[in-house]
């Protein structure tokens, strides 16, 4: 089984109406992420970001990432900003999957699972995960590396996410 790390909103100024309340788990969580990133990285893994646009439809991802550090969150955020073997892809909706090429990219790395990390967990990275189904992918969600606004409803999202879309929820440990 070929695995890809798919970063869902990772590249983030945190300057939005839940961005404080975001941030503070993505502080939390940060050492997870940066882990996986590592791992991936190490492993020869491919690793793709899915990232919000903010708005502004140029495509850029060297725009997201220079707005990300000047944020709230630059010292985190500089910590998992993309490589040069990395791919970048930029999304209007919740899912990385919605109107963008995600779906093409993987198809020609030959992936099978995806490795699901990012923010926020219950609209994102769920919704990645559903969508990933539907296009014949396996998922899990690396839990410890994905930041939320309110950690009671993410139990609920990872629960769906197992029990309804059938990805795997790994925690460290597990």
């Amino acid at each position: 089984m070929k695995d890809a790390l798919l970063l869902v909103d990772v590249i983030n100024d945190f300057r939005h109406e839940d961005g404080d309340n975001l941030l503070e788990s993505f502080r939390e969580r940060h050492g997870a992420l940066v882990r996986a990133l590592e791992d991936a990285r190490a492993e020869d893994v491919p690793v793709v970001y899915a990232n919000d646009n903010f708005g502004v439809w140029d495509g850029s991802a060297t725009r997201l990432v220079e707005q990300a550090l000047d944020g709230k969150a630059g010292e985190l955020v500089e910590r998992i900003a993309p490589g040069p073997d990395d791919r970048f892809v930029v999304k209007p909706r919740y899912s990385a999957f919605d109107h963008t090429p995600l779906v093409l990219i993987l198809r020609e790395l030959e992936i099978d699972r995806i490795l699901l990390a990012g923010a926020a967990t219950v609209m994102c990275v769920v919704q990645t995960a559903i969508d990933a189904k539907e296009e014949g992918f396996k998922g899990s969600f690396l839990a410890d590396a994905c930041a939320t606004t309110d950690p009671e409803t993410e139990e609920l999202a990872l629960r769906y996410g197992e029990e309804i879309v059938r990805a795997r929820v790994e925690r460290s440990g597990s």
